[in-house]
């Protein structure tokens, strides 16, 4: 996982918030110059029962009840940042790196290939050779709510730069995103959602989602090719860190379909057309590993 930069030089990876009231309480006095007659209270019979006095009557209390309504949802729910603090260099020391993703199953998320690496770089399966944690469900770093995990095990793609890696517990409360099944068109409109780098010098994943609007441009064997709607900028296009992204399709911002995820494109944030890996040709093998796992 190449930190600095995207994929030689594009890979979208990188290093690593009372009011008083008048008279209230004021004594009375008063002196007595003569006896007063007792009140006549009739004596109880087996007719008429004794009558309470005020010290003896209940004091009836009525009681508010306020309710404090749950905070609304994020949208973009099953989105995911992933972070690692360890990540072995050649010189024996350790640095930290992110990436991002999507919620594809309760214990399984989509990112890129180049997400997970030995220490030369080349991609690698199964357990990750350092931690890397996958927070779900948040918009901000701040917000509160989410859910985290851990990474546990990692399957490259057998034919393009996208991983699946599954987590050590399941995240049951967000509905994750449909696997898209057949390619694109020329000219339809994804979304896309990340947690890269909103600085062009400073490479650190972000405190917030990031979003864009893109189309897409042209269709390769296993990739796509995107165009941003509106010029580029560092808040609205992939950059280092936003590697593994999706670029998705969604009727509300809660559910969706992901079509492809980021892999490749210009230096942040240049002009030029983002290399996004399809998903469409791995739908089957993504299945696959999900389904031969025990949930």
């Amino acid at each position: 996982m190449s930190t600095s930069s995207r994929r030689r030089p594009g890979v979208r990876l990188g290093t690593v918030a009372a009011a008083a009231v008048l008279g209230a309480g004021a004594a009375c006095a008063f002196t007595v110059t003569h006896a007063l007659p007792a009140p006549h209270r009739p004596e109880p019979s087996e007719h008429t029962a004794p009558s309470a006095t005020d010290s003896e009557r209940p004091h009836v209390v009525s009681a508010t009840t306020t309710t404090t309504p749950p905070p609304p949802k994020p949208i973009l729910p099953f989105n995911v940042k992933l972070t690692t603090p360890d990540i072995p260099t050649p010189a024996g020391g350790v640095r930290s790196g992110a990436c991002s993703g999507s919620l594809i199953a309760p214990n399984w998320v989509l990112t890129a290939g180049h997400c997970f690496h030995d220490i030369n770089d080349v991609r690698i399966g199964g357990a990750p050779q350092y931690h890397m944690t996958a927070t779900v469900g948040k918009l901000k770093d701040s917000d509160p709510g989410g859910e985290s995990a851990q990474v546990v095990d990692v399957r490259q793609s057998p034919v393009n730069d996208l991983a699946v890696v599954r987590l050590d517990k399941p995240i049951t409360d967000i509905a994750p995103l449909a696997l898209a099944a057949t390619p694109p068109t020329v000219g339809e409109a994804l979304q896309f959602a990340g947690w890269g780098s909103i600085s062009p010098t400073v490479v650190a994943p972000s405190d917030h989602l990031k979003r864009g609007q893109f189309t897409v441009a042209a269709i390769h064997a296993t990739t796509v090719d995107a165009e941003s709607v509106v010029p580029r900028t560092v808040e609205n296009s992939p950059c280092p860190d936003d590697s593994g992204g999706p670029f998705f399709v969604s009727p509300d911002n809660m559910t969706g379909t992901v079509v492809a995820i980021v892999d490749n494109g210009p230096a942040c944030p240049q002009a030029g057309l983002e290399v996004i890996a399809r998903v469409d040709v791995v739908n089957g093998w993504i299945h696959k590993q999900i389904d031969a796992t025990p949930q």
